[in-house]
């Protein structure tokens, strides 16, 4: 087992990132990137130190035919906040089975965008067909105007609901990358690096683009507002309606901007174990699995009970972005009271 290898393990059962290491050794990110990735060799000064923050001896290190199981004393693997349980063992991953997890995700990351964009989407029709019976310009009755749009809502929900359900059945096989420590194989660790490099300027790109058509949508309804708001008539009223419209689908095209390319970063951070998904992190994600499933339940059972009993769903769509933000909130509380347990 090489340096570069025994490096990347060590680091990983300590739950520490690259940046982590680097400061505990002062040297770049860069350096430890290149010494993991077989580029170059610390010197003996950082081979000490090395020794010193790991725990184990210079022989180890320096010697490739001594491995992990020729340890005295396993590194120390992290424990829980209790300070009891500690994490499960860590799992080896492949290069096959990291390239067929990287293919998962890339294909996972356009069906789930493509199902929340059409979450977002449902209830634009309901919300135009509304707006247009009652400015009159279509001849159908409030319940007939109701009634095709809730179907097209149903169906969209419904065909987004069966591709989430798709997606997490085909990528069931991955589930533990997200809660279980891993060991990823020789050469595995330099090739998700590569290719996460490659696609960094795709991730940038289109974030920003999501995150300014997230930002932007809100303009045709300000300006409806101000350039009709003064006067209420059926037409101006329609013109908002339409307005929401626009809002709803320029968010929804953002989104899957955003969903789509964060999927497919995720699936780096979890094979590199960086980001949300160091050691830590994942032992985090064991504890709120549950919380998450009862907390977004209970957000669209929220949504679809104001939804249907008010009729407002140009309005009530105000649930998703407050329940993200709460959310976040919720989980960094979480984390903050964990720490001082």
């Amino acid at each position: 087992m090489i340096l570069a290898d025994k490096i990347i393990e060590l680091r990983k059962r300590n739950g520490w990132s690259q940046e982590d290491l680097a400061e505990k050794l002062d040297v770049s990110r860069q350096s430890i990137s290149k010494w993991e990735g077989a580029q170059s060799v610390p010197d003996m000064n950082r081979i000490l130190k090395l020794s010193e923050v790991f725990g184990v001896s210079t022989d180890f290190l320096l010697k490739d035919e001594m491995t992990f199981s020729d340890l005295a004393v396993p590194a120390e693997l992290p424990m829980d906040a209790s300070g009891t349980d500690m994490e499960p063992p860590a799992r080896s991953v492949s290069m096959e089975e990291a390239i067929s997890f990287m293919e998962n995700k890339l294909a996972a990351s356009v069906k789930v965008s493509i199902g929340v964009m059409m979450c977002i989407l449902s209830p634009i029709l309901l919300i135009l067909l509304s707006g247009a019976q009652e400015a009159g310009f279509i001849g159908m009755s409030e319940g007939q105007a109701a009634g095709l749009g809730l179907v097209v809502l149903m169906l969209l929900i419904g065909a987004a609901v069966a591709l989430f359900v798709t997606t997490g059945l085909q990528g069931k096989h991955f589930a533990y990358m997200e809660t279980e420590p891993i060991e990823t194989l020789y050469g595995v660790d330099g090739m998700v690096r590569d290719r996460r490099e490659k696609f960094r300027g795709t991730y940038t790109r289109q974030l920003v683009i999501g995150i300014v058509l997230c930002v932007l949508s809100v303009i045709p309804m300000f300006l409806s507002m101000s350039l009709f708001g003064d006067v209420e008539t059926p037409v101006n009223d329609f013109r908002y309606v339409v307005s929401v419209a626009i809002l709803l689908l320029l968010v929804a095209i953002g989104v899957f901007f955003i969903v789509r390319v964060c999927v497919v970063w995720g699936g780096f951070q979890m094979l590199l174990e960086t980001g949300d998904y160091t050691r830590e992190r994942k032992q985090e994600n064991r504890k709120n699995q549950n919380i998450s499933a009862i907390y977004w339940c209970s957000v669209l059972a929220i949504y679809l009970g104001w939804s249907f009993i008010t009729g407002n769903w140009h309005q009530t769509w105000i649930v998703w972005p407050i329940a993200g933000v709460a959310y976040g909130a919720l989980v960094a509380v979480l984390r903050a009271v964990r720490s001082k347990g």
